[in-house]
């Protein structure tokens, strides 16, 4: 069975800018190798660029300036690489438990000559209380109400949530509402990305102020 992959959206180099060819660069390892090192499923070829790739870079403009930020369970490199790779000015901390996808994130920072780029293997629980950050980021983790707890205290005071999420998020909200009290989020709303050109992709976004 021949394997189907997604070809590139020919608004990426709009979209992308002079770091579009990272994105091929990064497109191509995963093609050929997501599914052998357990990083993509089966399926995944046929969407990486529309279902994870875009999606994930999607949010690159609402990261802060010269800013700094960590991805909580970052896997195969969506959201953190996508977007290290569009935003050289933003520090990136890479937080993943799994060995072999540390492995994959170290080789992808080396390959993609990803200056701005730490890799810390472990649950973001156990750096509460080492760093904090500007702003926070979360791909396809857990649900709101338990994703809440484990990231709020990585972030500053004024740091900003910036999850990607499902259609289910406004349910998400809703079952979190004891969660969003004790953390303290604020001025929360969901944002819908990207929908004049590709799938929508909807964006949690809430302030920390304690």
């Amino acid at each position: 069975m021949t394997e189907v992959r997604e070809q590139e959206p020919e608004f990426l180099d709009d979209l992308a800018g002079a770091h579009a060819d990272k994105l091929r660069d990064f497109a191509t390892d995963l093609f050929n190798r997501g599914e052998l090192l357990g990083l993509i499923g089966p399926l995944e070829p046929a969407r990486l660029w529309t279902r994870h790739i875009i999606n994930s870079a999607l949010l690159a403009p609402l990261l802060r300036q010269n800013g700094t930020l960590a991805d909580i369970g970052s896997g195969g490199g969506f959201p953190g690489i996508v977007l290290a790779a569009l935003r050289p000015d933003v520090q990136i901390r890479l937080i993943e438990p799994m060995e072999r996808r540390c492995a994959w994130l170290h080789e992808q920072r080396t390959n993609l000559r990803l200056d701005n780029v730490e890799v810390l293997r472990g649950r973001a629980e156990e750096y509460h209380g080492a760093f904090e950050v500007q702003q926070v980021t979360a791909r396809a983790v857990t649900a709101l109400r338990k994703l809440l707890p484990i990231t709020a205290p990585l972030l500053e005071n004024g740091g900003e949530m910036l999850f990607l999420k499902g259609q289910g998020i406004d349910a998400e909200i809703a079952a979190a509402q004891k969660q969003l009290q004790r953390a303290r989020v604020h001025n929360y709303k969901v944002h819908v990305l990207g929908q004049e050109i590709t799938e929508p992709t909807r964006v949690f976004r809430g302030t920390v102020a304690r």
